[in-house]
């Protein structure tokens, strides 16, 4: 009996720790963006090989920055920003490049664009040299995440 009083304390105990720990993780993050309708921003990390930063960003802005500005035409996205740090940092925390996308609403940016594949045919008529292109421009990155900010500056 008293074993089994023993593991329902733990129990208890383990559960009021666990609840306790995901309140105080939910408190010190950002709350997330759930007002539908409302604009939902991105931000794109890419960190590439050294000594191809240059190459990444030629090919970034030939075949990604053209197809952006066209879905921006179409009212899809309302900002878009091409950013580089001005100091360097460590390796594991290094970035080269961060693309920030203001899109119109959350539904917009995680749902597929049914116009993208034909804007990709409409700008690239080459095809083969596009599809190579944006083939070498991931070969050269060493990692790239997106990250759902969410603006929680005071009125």
């Amino acid at each position: 009996m008293q074993a089994r009083l023993r593991r329902f304390i733990l129990a208890l105990a383990a559960l009021a720790f666990a609840a306790g720990f995901s309140h105080s993780l939910m408190a010190q993050g950002a709350p997330t963006q759930t007002t539908a309708g409302q604009p939902y921003t991105v931000e794109y990390y890419y960190k590439c090989q050294w000594g191809h930063q240059q190459e990444f960003l030629d090919l970034f802005l030939k075949n990604h920055w053209p197809l952006l500005k066209k879905i921006q035409s179409t009212g899809r996205i309302l900002s878009l920003k091409i950013e580089s740090p001005a100091y360097h940092t460590t390796e594991d925390g290094r970035w080269d490049y961060r693309v920030t996308i203001v899109y119109k609403n959350s539904t917009v940016a995680t749902s597929t664009n049914p116009d993208e594949e034909a804007f990709i045919n409409e700008l690239w008529p080459d095809q083969e040299t596009y599809r190579k292109e944006e083939q070498r421009r991931f070969e050269i990155l060493l990692a790239h995440w997106d990250l759902p900010v969410t603006d929680i500056t005071p009125k």
